[in-house]
């Protein structure tokens, strides 16, 4: 009878511990993607590139500048504590192993002079764009290579010609003799979104068809080294020589290209950037085409709009761009953008930080004409503007960022002092700085006075009158010039005494 009892509870037991045992296992497993297959799909899509720079001699004396994604220099050997089989082909690979345009380092048991000139080369990734031999990777690995040699998967290494790279956007596509290569497929980046599953396939130091997999982290990034490209950021591992490397969805689609890192090692760190395919594409087949790039262009200076700018312009939050200077004789000032108006939306698209700009201008092909709803003075107002082509050599298209502190006591500009400043009228030169709002507000002595409260400042009296009538409490928007270029700042009228 006991037996009996025992057996009648433990057989459901039994059964209940499988069955929780399994629930708890099912979302894990049904959650993670298998990328096997995927892998095997599109590898053979993917190449190793490798170069020989123009002046191996500058390489080796340290003649070729660092890049976001080369590794930091270190102070102990390259092969480190490894095992003798691993220096072995460390040593081997090492032309290879410290890539994305960098010059292999020495070997700690060789002599640099033993190497024949000309023998070193640098490391990249790249992949099939279209089929009858097109090859997309960044610019950064080819750029003054004299020698280009692309290898495919089936181990074939052919030589391979820039067809052109844009530096703007870090990007190159070159040209091998070869024809009915399997080329990739390009996804719809605006399917994307933060958080997706992505893969990357690149030779990170030397190391050929190392596939890493992770997240988007973040879409739109703005970098300072590219102002026309908003990267996708990703927590995939991408090391040197996975630069120019694609990054795939699960679909086996191009989303983009491996372009940088943020480290400060040289190595890994969970945070890397790749350019948008749609970006990349666009590039490329100007190249073909016409053997460059040519961009949209408006010609302003912005810079961010922070909280307390959004409060003196009566904006409920802060976004947009402060057009801080119209370039004269450009499309913006034939549109009629001023400064001080702020930029809401570029082309119906909602413009919500200042570093968005320059992408959504420069993907305008140069003659389309777009609306601009800005706002100018409290209201809202739409403006058509009829894009440029940005010029070879164009203007900063970000104001320096605000730099405390500052201070008010003005005078009056002398004509040394406006060609020095590049001024044909109005302007004060501020000489001195006492506690108080201006101080605050970030203004610093030498800086010029350009306008206050959305007036333009000519004299010491257009100033004392402008002061006059400033709201006590209220936050007004302050333009002055800083070693020549244009800077807005809020500037929070003192509730006490607002004559002061």
């Amino acid at each position: 009878m006991r037996v009996a009892i025992r057996r009648s509870r433990a057989v459901p037991l039994l059964v209940l511990v499988l069955l929780l045992g399994s629930c708890s296992r099912s979302p894990v497993s049904s959650g993670l993607p298998a990328f096997a297959d995927l892998v095997d799909r599109v590898s053979p899509s993917v190449v190793n590139i490798s170069t020989t720079p123009v002046d191996t001699l500058a390489a080796a004396e340290g003649g070729v500048p660092e890049l976001a994604d080369s590794p930091a220099p270190s102070e102990s050997p390259p092969h480190g504590n490894v095992p003798e089989w691993m220096k072995k082909f460390l040593e081997q690979h090492a032309p290879e192993g410290y890539g994305s345009g960098e010059s292999a380092p020495e070997s700690p048991e060789g002599d640099p002079g033993d190497e024949p000139p000309g023998s070193e080369q640098s490391l990249g990734s790249g992949f099939v764009l279209w089929q009858d031999g097109y090859i997309v990777t960044n610019a950064h690995v080819v750029k003054e290579a004299k020698e280009i040699i692309v290898r495919l998967q089936d181990r074939r290494e052919l030589p391979a010609s820039v067809v052109g790279l844009d530096e703007q956007s870090d990007i190159a596509l070159l040209k091998i003799d070869a024809k009915d290569l399997p080329a990739v497929k390009t996804a719809n980046i605006k399917k994307l979104r933060v958080g997706d599953w992505v893969m990357a396939i690149g030779s990170p130091f030397g190391f050929d068809y190392s596939v890493t997999a992770g997240i988007v982290s973040a879409k739109g990034r703005s970098l300072f080294t590219e102002q026309y490209v908003p990267f996708i950021q990703t927590d995939a591992a991408i090391n040197p020589g996975n630069s120019g490397g694609p990054l795939f969805n699960l679909d086996g689609e191009v989303i983009g290209i491996n372009s940088q890192i943020y480290s400060q090692t040289g190595g890994n760190s969970g945070i890397a950037f790749a350019i948008p395919i749609d970006v990349a594409l666009s590039v490329a087949e100007q190249l073909k085409e016409k053997g460059k790039v040519t961009r949209g262009w408006l010609g302003v200076v912005v810079q961010e709009v922070t909280r307390d700018l959004a409060k003196s312009f009566g904006l409920s939050k802060a976004e947009g761009a402060l057009v801080a200077k119209v370039v004269p004789g450009s499309p913006s000032e034939e549109a009629g953008l001023k400064p001080g108006d702020v930029i809401l939306s570029f082309n119906n698209e909602a413009l919500q930080i200042s570093n968005a700009l320059p992408p959504m201008v420069g993907a305008v092909k140069p003659g389309e004409t777009v609306p601009l709803k800005v706002l100018r003075e409290g209201k809202q107002i739409t403006l058509t503007v009829q894009v440029g082509e940005l010029p070879a050599e164009s203007a900063a298209l970000e104001a320096p960022p605000p730099k405390l502190p500052l201070g008010l006591t003005v005078e009056p500009l002398n004509a040394q002092d406006r060609l020095d400043a590049k001024l044909t009228e109005g302007g004060l030169g501020i000489v001195a700085v006492a506690p108080g709002a201006a101080r605050k507000a970030g203004v610093r002595e030498g800086d010029i006075l350009l306008s206050l409260a959305g007036r333009k400042i000519d004299s010491v009296d257009t100033l004392k009158a402008v002061v006059e009538k400033l709201t006590p409490g209220a936050s007004v928007p302050l333009l002055i010039q800083r070693e020549g270029a244009p800077l807005f700042l809020a500037l929070d009228v003192p509730a006490e005494d607002g004559k002061k």
